[in-house]
């Protein structure tokens, strides 16, 4: 009777599990205070035909678009 009893007291505590961080997408996102930020495409190869003034362009980082945040906060819950 008292081990039914302490069977029943006990709460079964299931641990949270972690979200896991798309490692690609951890090394191409950086977050800011306004969202993310990535590299520019179209700038690894293929440069001859690229005019001077489209590959310096380029060169920067610019803000990941409002409607894509959602997608990479959910592949980087931790970023």
């Amino acid at each position: 009777m008292v081990q039914r009893a302490e069977q029943v007291s006990k709460e079964v505590v299931m641990a949270k599990v972690k979200m896991k961080t798309r490692r690609g997408a951890a090394k191409r996102f950086k977050a800011t205070a306004n969202g993310f930020k990535r590299k520019q495409a179209f700038k690894r190869h293929i440069l001859t035909k690229k005019s001077p003034k489209r590959i310096r362009q380029l060169r920067g980082c610019v803000m990941v678009h409002v409607s894509d945040v959602a997608s990479v906060r959910r592949m980087c819950p931790y970023i």
